[in-house]
C-alpha cells in the first residue's frame, strides 16, 4: 500500500468507519453555493413496458448528478477535500495532485480553480495515462490544471504522483479512498432525501439504488442514508456483471479485487475501480444488497433515460436504472414488500454519444 493512501486512512477515522453523518453535513456546508444542488426527476413511464415485467406500481425518483459541475458527482468530493485542506493551510499557494483519467481528474481541476481565493491559490496537477481521450485532457487543461502524462499502468501513475508529492509538497487527493472525498460524495443523498420529501408530501424513499465502482459514491451515501433514515431504507448497489468485484467481496465477506483474467471491458468504464480499505468496510456493513447487470441491460437502460428523461447520462449511470429494470430486483423488492418509493442516483453524464450510440445500434436497440 502506498504511503499517501496510508496517510489518508489515518485522517478523521472513526472506530468503525472513516466518516460519519456529521462529516457529510459539514461537507454540505463547505460546498454550498459552489456545487450544484442537482435536480430530482420522476418517471413511471421509464420503467413501464419493462423487459422483465409490466408496470410495478412503484414511484421512481432520479437524482441527476449528470448535471453537476464537470458532469458527475465527483465534483462534490474533490471540492470538499480541497476546502477542508484550506481551513488549516498556511501559505499563499496550495498544490494538489491526483492520478485519474476520468471524472475525478476534471473534478479536481475545476474544484481547485473555484476554491481558490484572493489569499490562497490552489494549483492542481493531474497524472494521466498517455492513452487518455483528448476530450478529457482538454477539459482538465481548460479548468487550469497541469497534466503530467505517464504510461498506462497503475504503477506508473502512482509513482509519478508520489514523486510530485515528494518534490512539491502537494496534497494528494485519492479519487475514492480519501475520507473528505467520501464525505463530499455523501452530500448527494443529503439533498436527495430532502428533495423527495418535498416532492412526495413528506414521504421518504423506501429503497435507493447507487452505482458502485471504487466506492466513494456508494460509501458516502450509505453513511448518509443510514444516518438519516436508519434501517427503514433498503440500499442496493448496482454493478456491471463484467466488473463484479464489489458483489464478490460482499458475498465472500472479504475485500476482493477483479479476477486476474478480467479484461475490464464493460461499457460502464467509470466503474472499473475496485473497493479499497476505506470504502469496503462501509459497503460490507451498511449495504443491503448488490445486484449486477449485463452489458446489454446497461445499454438498454441508458437509451431509455436518453429518450424518456431527456438526460444524456453515461452508461455508468445507466447501471442503476438497469438494476431497477431487472428481474432479480423485482423478485426481491416487490411493491407488496413495502417498497413503493425508489430512488436512483444518475451518477454522471460524461459520455461519447456517438460511440455509445453505435454500440446500441449493433445490438439492434
Amino acid at each position: 500500500m502506498d504511503r499517501k493512501l496510508q496517510q489518508e486512512q489515518q485522517q478523521d477515522v472513526s472506530p468503525s468507519h472513516c466518516i460519519s453523518l456529521e462529516d457529510i453535513q459539514n461537507a454540505s456546508r463547505r460546498i454550498q453555493g459552489i456545487a450544484h444542488r442537482t435536480p430530482v426527476m420522476t418517471s413511471k413511464s421509464l420503467l413501464s413496458g419493462n423487459i422483465n415485467c409490466n408496470d410495478d406500481g412503484k414511484s421512481y425518483f432520479f437524482k441527476v448528478e449528470a448535471l453537476q459541475k464537470t458532469g458527475s458527482f465527483k465534483f462534490r468530493g474533490a471540492l470538499n477535500a480541497i476546502k477542508s485542506e484550506l481551513e488549516t493551510f498556511q501559505g499563499t499557494s496550495m498544490p494538489v495532485v491526483t492520478h485519474s483519467s476520468g471524472n475525478h481528474a476534471q473534478a479536481l481541476a475545476l474544484a481547485s480553480k473555484l476554491a481558490s481565493t484572493d489569499a490562497v491559490t490552489v494549483t492542481a496537477t493531474i497524472v494521466m495515462p498517455n492513452n487518455a481521450p483528448m476530450v478529457k485532457k482538454a477539459a482538465v487543461e481548460d479548468f487550469g490544471a497541469k497534466i503530467v502524462m505517464v504510461e498506462n499502468t497503475n504503477e506508473a501513475r502512482e509513482e509519478e504522483a508520489d514523486r510530485i508529492v515528494e518534490t512539491t509538497g502537494a496534497v494528494f487527493v485519492h479519487p475514492s479512498e480519501n475520507p473528505r472525498v467520501i464525505a463530499g460524495q455523501g452530500t448527494v443523498c443529503l439533498e436527495f432525501v430532502e428533495q423527495v420529501r418535498e416532492l412526495n408530501a413528506g414521504v421518504d424513499l423506501d429503497l435507493v439504488i447507487i452505482p458502485v465502482g471504487g466506492g466513494g459514491l456508494a460509501s458516502g451515501n450509505l453513511v448518509c442514508l443510514r444516518g438519516l433514515l436508519g434501517n427503514k431504507v433498503k440500499i442496493v448497489l448496482a454493478e456491471p456483471s463484467e466488473l463484479d468485484d464489489a458483489k464478490r467481496s460482499f458475498q465472500a465477506g472479504e475485500l476482493l479485487k477483479h479476477r486476474p483474467d478480467n479484461e475490464l471491458s464493460s461499457v460502464a468504464d467509470g466503474l472499473k475501480t475496485t473497493l479499497g480499505p476505506n470504502t469496503w468496510p462501509i459497503v460490507r456493513d451498511l449495504a443491503d444488497d448488490i445486484i449486477t447487470v449485463s452489458e446489454e441491460e446497461i445499454l438498454i437502460a441508458t437509451k431509455l433515460v436518453w429518450e424518456r428523461l431527456k438526460v444524456a447520462i453515461e452508461p455508468s449511470a445507466g447501471v442503476g436504472v438497469a438494476v431497477a429494470k431487472s428481474a432479480e430486483f423485482h423478485l426481491k423488492y416487490p411493491k407488496s414488500s413495502g417498497i413503493e418509493n425508489v430512488g436512483i442516483i444518475l451518477c454522471g453524464g460524461n459520455v461519447d454519444i456517438l460511440k455509445i450510440s453505435a454500440m446500441m445500434k449493433e445490438l439492434g436497440l
